[in-house]
């Protein structure tokens, strides 16, 4: 295994860990199962919806 497949597997997890890939995962599920019946959020609306669902729901979190 080389260092670049090492720093993506990093990166990959560190992403995952942090909630980062919550957009592509997001995009994934509406393409998959709304293709077309939905409209896709950007992802500036994306977060700001994730966001305001948070504020508004408060869950276990530290801060």
């Amino acid at each position: 295994m080389g260092v670049t497949e090492v720093a993506r597997g990093i990166r990959w997890y560190v992403r995952g860990l942090m909630g980062e890939d919550a957009y592509d995962k997001y995009l994934e599920h509406v393409q998959g199962e709304h293709a077309g019946a939905v409209p896709v959020m950007t992802e500036r609306e994306f977060w700001r919806d994730r966001t305001d669902r948070q504020d508004a729901n408060p869950e276990g979190r530290c801060c």
